[in-house]
């Protein structure tokens, strides 16, 4: 099964500093029928405006993968972490037992990113957080885990969670086939630019689409793309 979810179908809510859609049930936006995608639950397409951002709040028994498409993202935590994420790569934090983070634009420019929840396989365990650089030109013509709870993942930012963030970049006219393998996984992709045919079924930019019961699928870029990939139980 591939279900196409149109961008203009998404939930959405403007603060002014924050122009967010969500993929599933967030905040004031709930649709019973897009609640999760396995154990996928939240993928919200952000953008933050120049000097605002996240203030301090709390989270606990989450895998949060935040994927900066333009711009950057600085991240601050009660476990005194902090760091500077740029676009293209990625930061995940694994709330465990609970933490407090802020996410501030500081740049002079609007910054766009993905923001992933997955729920853990466990609850609980300490949090940690990290961040990596994933050059757009390791993954030309490839799936790359970007993040992973898989031992076979090697060179990944960690999630203590069945489930895979992968990325790729796509020419125009070219193809990749993504091995599934068990057909009862939750996949969902979304194209951060371009326009592309999973197997049959178009998708532009920031349309998300929705698969399972399926043991592979071909990707192939009408244009230029660079796609987001969660792999989930």
């Amino acid at each position: 099964m591939i279900e196409l979810r149109p961008f203009n179908t998404l939930g959405a809510a403007n603060h002014g500093w924050l122009d967010a859609h969500h993929h599933f049930s967030f905040a004031s936006y709930q649709d019973p029928a897009r609640v999760n995608w396995g154990s996928l639950r939240v993928w919200n397409d952000d953008a933050i405006a120049p000097g605002t951002g996240f203030p301090t709040h709390p989270h606990e028994d989450m895998e949060i993968i935040t994927y900066v498409r333009t711009g950057a993202i600085t991240h601050r935590d009660s476990m005194g972490n902090e760091g500077r994420t740029e676009a293209g790569d990625v930061q995940v934090m694994s709330a465990g037992s609970g933490v407090r983070h802020s996410e501030y634009n500081l740049e002079d420019t609007e910054t766009t990113l993905f923001q992933i929840w997955i729920i853990p396989d466990e609850r609980g365990g300490e949090p940690s957080w990290g961040a990596k650089q994933f050059p757009k030109g390791d993954r030309s013509g490839t799936f790359v885990p970007l993040a992973s709870g898989s031992d076979n993942d090697n060179d990944t930012l960690r999630i203590r969670t069945d489930a895979r963030v992968l990325g790729a970049t796509i020419k125009a006219g070219e193809s990749v086939t993504y091995e599934i393998g068990d057909a009862s996984r939750h996949l969902y992709l979304v194209p951060a630019t371009g326009k592309i045919k999973v197997d049959d079924v178009e998708a532009n930019a920031r349309d998300g689409v929705a698969i399972t019961q399926l043991d592979q699928i071909t990707i192939t870029a009408l244009e230029d793309t660079e796609i987001v990939l969660v792999d989930a139980a």
